[in-house]
């Protein structure tokens, strides 16, 4: 089931908001970088089409049930020290509570713009989809957070093809030979794909990383989550959606 389009765009409170009928910024980023805590894993998946406020979905992999009632759209910068401190505190969480039972699915979508690295991140995170969706998806679950865990210092070259194809390789599922084929043969379309959808997500006022939309897929009703927000916030951003 396809998300419907973005109908209208409101200011509240001084930041920007998107909605359909209605929605709210749940909250702007208060936490520092850093942090560390386990993953959390729930089935991935690919699918294909357009979802919320036209979000294109095909190549961007989904945790949790293609089904579930409520998308948590999460714009993500392999560089950036807010995601990592969501990955690691707030993401196992909300896969627990609200992905494993059914109720939320994930869409992952790349944004870079902290640097060279960053796209090359972005585009090996592609490009390692590519490789597993059709065989074994878990293991871009495995690459991504595995990424994550080595995040660096920004733009100190632990984001290099080199670097990260060293961190690919001991990724059990994903072949780094395939990647390495992959970013030869397809980064400049690749590329373009990400920019297109960078480009989506600022004209939806996501502007940094990490950012997110709860949408309710049935009411079409949605609200922005605005950096690495405590687990508490997106408790209580889903259930107001599921509520709506």
């Amino acid at each position: 089931m396809d998300d419907s389009r973005l109908t209208r765009r409101t200011i509240l409170g001084g930041l920007a908001t998107v909605a359909v009928g209605g929605g709210v910024v749940y909250g702007a980023s208060t936490l520092d970088a850093g942090g560390s805590g386990g993953t959390a894993a729930a089935e991935m998946h690919a699918t294909t089409g357009t979802g919320a406020y036209d979000i294109e979905l095909d190549g961007q992999p989904v945790m949790g049930s293609l089904d579930a009632p409520v998308s948590l759209y999460y714009w993500s910068e392999y560089q950036c020290p807010f995601c990592a401190r969501f990955e690691s505190d707030t993401l196992p969480k909300l896969i627990e509570n609200h992905v494993v039972t059914g109720d939320v699915r994930v869409i992952f979508i790349e944004f870079p713009y902290l640097g060279a690295n960053s796209m090359t991140a972005a585009v090996m995170n592609q490009c390692v989809w590519r490789e597993v969706e059709g065989s074994n998806p878990n293991a871009y679950w495995r690459w991504h957070s595995a990424v994550f865990e080595a995040q660096g210092e920004e733009n100190s070259g632990w984001a290099s093809k080199a670097s990260l194809l060293d961190i690919t390789r001991d990724v059990d599922g994903v072949s780094a030979d395939g990647v390495e084929q992959c970013l030869t043969r397809n980064r400049n379309s690749i590329e373009k794909n990400i920019e297109t959808d960078s480009q989506r997500a600022r004209a939806l006022d996501i502007s940094g990383t990490p950012g997110f939309i709860v949408y309710n897929r049935q009411s079409e009703k949605g609200g922005k989550i605005v950096g690495a927000q405590p687990y508490d916030q997106f408790e209580s951003a889903i259930e107001r959606v599921k509520d709506s």
